[in-house]
């Protein structure tokens, strides 16, 4: 009977002392429980609070259009622009102008041919000029080929560079086809109203003229003796006709150093 109240006795204490485990292990588990949750807790206040102030520090982003609306505002450059600009900033590259060219002025009823350099007469020459039947254009042109013993060639005629070439040495092509300045194999004819239309000039004459002008320089052909015409084929007393003698031509002058033959068709005959 005794040992069973002893085994009784310290079954109670075994019960007591594992009801107190079991009860501190409670108290633990809830408290680590709790701790937990109080971390969640600061680490979601710290995030709220750093997005409050991130809302608070950013600008207002509104949507931009795509051209602007002011149509004073400045467009957008492009990069090459703009380094084109940084480039002429730093050095200005110096303004290229063209070269000058010479005019050449004709007078049918003078039956001459005046070539002027930067507003001034520098040699005159005579020429002979379409005759009757066959006049000489007017108007305004441009010498577009210049040739040196050009090869002489009319419907199925064709001559080669020589004494019977009726284009003698020179040829200087207008820009109406067929007609041009050249040399003759009649030097006779200069100063008459005798050629198909184009102007004839002595082979000294012209052979000088194709060194003063180039191709692209302009000729002004006038039929009838207008105030122009007067003032350059008519020298006043206080300012004389320049002459190659006293004027020296300009730098700009090229000289075809070409000596091939060309082959031109006009209305020479």
């Amino acid at each position: 009977m005794r040992r069973l109240v002893v085994i009784s006795g310290k079954s109670k204490i075994i019960a007591i002392f594992a009801a107190i485990v079991f009860s501190l292990t409670s108290i633990h588990l809830a408290a680590k429980a709790h701790i937990a949750s109080l971390q969640r807790e600061q680490e979601l206040t710290a995030l709220s609070n750093q997005h409050s102030a991130f809302s608070q520090d950013a600008p207002t982003l509104r949507p931009q259009p795509a051209f602007p609306t002011d149509p004073l505002a400045e467009q957008p450059e492009s990069a090459s622009t703009k380094q084109e600009q940084k480039v002429e900033g730093k050095s200005p590259a110096p303004l290229i102008t063209a070269a000058p060219r010479r005019q050449i002025i004709i007078s049918i009823a003078d039956r001459q041919l005046a070539v002027i350099d930067h507003g001034q007469v520098l040699k005159t020459y005579p020429i002979a000029v379409g005759a009757h039947g066959t006049p000489s254009p007017d108007g305004d042109f441009v010498i577009i080929n210049h040739a040196k013993d050009p090869v002489y060639r009319h419907g199925d005629k064709e001559i080669a560079p020589g004494k019977d070439n009726p284009l003698g040495t020179r040829w200087m092509g207008l820009s109406l086809k067929g007609y041009g300045i050249h040399g003759t194999n009649m030097q006779s004819s200069v100063g008459k109203a005798i050629s198909h239309g184009c102007f004839r000039m002595r082979k000294q004459d012209v052979e000088e003229l194709y060194t003063l002008v180039q191709v692209g320089d302009t000729v002004m052909v006038r039929r009838e003796r207008d105030a122009m015409i007067a003032k350059v084929f008519t020298p006043t007393p206080t300012q004389p006709a320049v002459t190659l003698a006293n004027a020296t031509p300009g730098s700009d002058i090229q000289v075809p150093s070409s000596a091939t033959a060309t082959t031109l068709e006009t209305t020479e005959q």
